[in-house]
């Protein structure tokens, strides 16, 4: 068996995690390139080695091909694996790695080109005679005109993208012009390539992918399929596999078509075939993905191959390790993707500090993350924190096992998804696989109600409670009176519970707990167990467990099911920054950015005339664009940006005022 010593992974966060593990495991050496702002991340600690090549930007980093060659000449590594995403797709890195001589870790550059590019993966299929949708390509005139032969709704789509990335649906022609051009500056900052083309956009299909496998001798097998239709934006959400749409004829025929597809193109690495399929099981070739796939975990559940080891086989010159009788699907997987943002405040991206990050455990359950502690989340990178997998033997088991894993979960400091995905796995449509790609936008209202209700549905004196007997039983959490020794055994304590005022009278206090009156009912509480960040307490004789921590401006969150609640109380004495200033004026006549983020686009002027919804900027988080609007009526009186800003929640970017006020 042929080993490579050492291999560079040009990319950060779970995959590159995900890689040293398994190189770890074959005993190769691993080298980590980074920029400055990921300096805390796992995966320059779990490196043998760690390069900086740059502070933010993309392209000075993790898109900088000349810099990654340059580090894996000078630790004089062998071979380079992408991972997914930044250049995982680029030819020209293939053909860096090749003028080196170093060994690219996935397809050949002509099989990459021919593929990873949309457009001529669309031609190329279709003399393979596997079905597809109508599609138009050319210049933004030409699309502006020709797309108009194709019946709405369509999608616009990046040539180079993947991931979710660069894709967009129109449903009225004249939205398409600004919508081919954002899709372009969206494929550019994030694929180095803003050429789009235009499709016609199936409407409500599943979305079925077969993962392919393939070796430098022609050896090409599929390891079987991945439902994938639960997403948003375009992203996927929730994975699992096997599907449970598919018959085991149409399974076995879609395999068949993707390895010959793979072969047709000389395949020899992990890739991926996409198709969408409808309800009659009619399938249509979506594209080819050149590398491994963010839900390749779930194969590898239930197939028991690790994907990863494999790609490091092949590309050292290695035969396939298995054929393709081989290949059994075997019990049930789901993965469910954990992303910083915020889905009751429109999937928002969501930064931050980490408070606390701790993972669930158990037989069957996976993570896979790019951190493994309380860090902070940055504004430059995708919002996706992890994915956490569950396998049991069938789907419904595998489905309650993973969401017992999200509720116990424990992410405090930021949003989150986990309340959504709890919802996504609840809902009854989900159970009875009634589902496809518009899921998440057909059920948007009743799964947001759902998280709204089970929260709804949990005790505040509960949490309040719990709360409390936390700060009494932990040292530096005294309040003033407390300080001082002037404890009176019957006290009012006044709460903040996510910003509304709560009344706690204070009955008993014991060591081990007391009893407290709420909202007129009394709580007889007593600990039996607690650390610095967990709780296990014994209210009213029912036991429950909760995660707590606390953050910068000494609110203390209160974890429970997955759901978390922010407290402060008001008897502890906190100065606050006497320079903090208040704002001035109507909500409505300043204009903020509602997340951390990057100013790409500034579409007004100072004394500009703007109408109420109209796009102001265009502010970038986390790689995805954020559109913020005009409020109202108005003229814009002070302009405090420029495209190139980084912004923050607490920059004044614009300032309104009325028309008549000149």
């Amino acid at each position: 068996m042929k080993l490579f010593n050492k291999i560079l992974i040009a990319n950060r966060g779970e995959i590159a995690v995900r890689i040293i593990r398994s190189a770890k495991k074959m005993g190769i050496q691993t080298v980590a390139v980074y920029s400055k702002v990921d300096s805390d991340s796992l995966h320059i600690h779990l490196a043998d080695e760690a390069h900086c090549i740059g502070d933010s930007a993309l392209d000075e980093t993790y898109l900088n091909i000349n810099k990654i060659i340059a580090v894996a000449k000078e630790t004089a590594c062998e071979a380079i694996h992408p991972g997914y995403g930044f250049l995982a797709e680029n030819s020209k890195l293939v053909a860096a790695c090749e003028e080196a001589n170093i060994v690219f870790i996935g397809p050949t550059a002509k099989a990459m080109q021919l593929m990873g590019n949309k457009i001529e993966a669309r031609a190329f299929v279709e003399t393979l005679n596997i079905p597809m949708t109508k599609a138009h390509i050319g210049d933004l005139n030409h699309l502006l005109e020709a797309s108009k032969s194709i019946e709405l709704p369509v999608l616009v789509k990046a040539a180079a993208g993947g991931g979710g990335k660069g894709m967009r649906i129109v449903h009225d022609w004249k939205d398409l012009k600004e919508t081919i051009e954002a899709t372009s500056r969206e494929a550019k900052a994030y694929f180095g390539d803003g050429e789009v083309f235009v499709e016609k956009y199936v409407e409500n299909p599943r979305h079925i992918e077969i993962q392919v496998m393939g070796d430098k001798h022609g050896n090409v097998v599929h390891l079987y399929e991945r439902e994938c239709s639960i997403q948003r934006r375009f992203q996927k959400v929730i994975e699992e596999s096997p599907s449970p749409s598919l018959t085991q004829e149409v399974r076995e025929k879609m395999g068949v078509e993707a390895v010959k597809i793979a072969k047709a193109i000389g395949y020899n690495n992990a890739g991926t075939i996409e198709f969408l399929v409808d309800n009659k099981l009619n399938y249509y070739f979506l594209e080819m993905n050149t590398r491994v796939q963010v839900e390749h975990p779930v194969t590898e559940m239930v197939t028991g191959i690790d994907i990863v080891r494999e790609q490091l086989l092949v590309a050292a010159g290695n035969k396939l390790s298995f054929s393709q009788s081989d290949i059994k699907q075997k019990g049930h997987a789901i993965e469910a993707r954990i992303y910083a943002e915020d889905p009751e405040n429109g999937f928002l991206p969501s930064p931050g500090f980490l408070t606390l990050y701790q993972e669930p455990q158990g037989e069957g359950i996976r993570v896979d993350s790019g951190i493994d502690k309380s860090i902070e989340v940055k504004i430059f990178f995708d919002p996706m924190i992890s994915k956490l997998i569950a396998f049991d033997s069938n789907r419904d088991l595998a489905r309650k096992k993973l969401l017992q894993a999200l509720e116990h979960y424990h992410i405090h400091g930021l949003k989150t998804n986990i309340t959504y995905l709890m919802s996504v796995l609840q809902n009854r449509d989900f159970q009875k696989n009634k589902i496809d790609t518009k899921f998440c936008d057909h059920q948007s209202d009743k799964l947001i109600q759902w998280i709204q209700k089970e929260r709804a549905a949990i005790s505040k004196p509960i949490v309040l409670s719990a709360f409390l007997a936390h700060q009494f039983a932990s040292k530096g959490n005294e309040s003033v009176w407390e300080k001082i020794g002037f404890w009176r055994q019957r006290m009012q304590i006044n709460i903040q519970l996510d910003g509304e005022m709560q009344v706690v009278q204070i009955l008993e206090r014991t060591r081990k707990g007391g009893v407290f009156q709420i909202q007129e009912e009394k709580y007889s509480i007593c600990i039996k167990e607690i650390t610095a960040s967990f709780i296990q307490v014994s209210i009213n004789k029912d036991c429950f467990k909760f995660t707590l921590s606390s953050d910068r401006d000494n609110n203390t969150i209160v974890g429970l099911l997955g759901h978390n609640f922010v407290l402060k109380r008001d008897d502890v004495l906190i100065i606050p920054d006497f320079y903090e200033t208040a704002m001035v004026g109507l909500a409505s006549d300043i204009v903020k950015s509602p997340m951390p983020g990057k100013v790409i686009k500034v579409l007004v002027q100072a004394e500009s005339v703007v109408k109420k919804g109209e796009i102001l900027l265009v502010v970038e988080a986390m790689k995805m664009e954020n559109n913020i609007l005009a409020a109202r009526d108005g003229i814009v009186e002070e302009l405090n940006v420029a495209e190139g800003d980084m912004v923050d929640g607490s920059k004044i970017l614009l300032k309104l005022e009325e028309e008549n006020e000149l």
